[in-house]
């Protein structure tokens, strides 16, 4: 199950770091360290999604 969380991971990770990158934009924050924060914030967060996600399809 932990292969199958890590390919999981790289999309969701993906996916949720675009996202809060595009949510800090349309805010109107467009310096580095709110895009920055953002997109480490959806990489941390992908984390516990990737796993749940993996368990739900094991």
């Amino acid at each position: 199950m932990l292969r199958l969380a890590a390919v999981l991971f790289t999309l969701i990770s993906a996916t949720m770091m675009g996202i809060g990158v595009v949510a800090v934009l349309v805010a109107g924050y467009d310096t580095l360290i709110p895009i920055a924060a953002a997109a480490i914030i959806g990489f941390v967060v992908a984390m516990p999604v990737s796993w749940q996600v993996a368990r739900a399809i094991y």
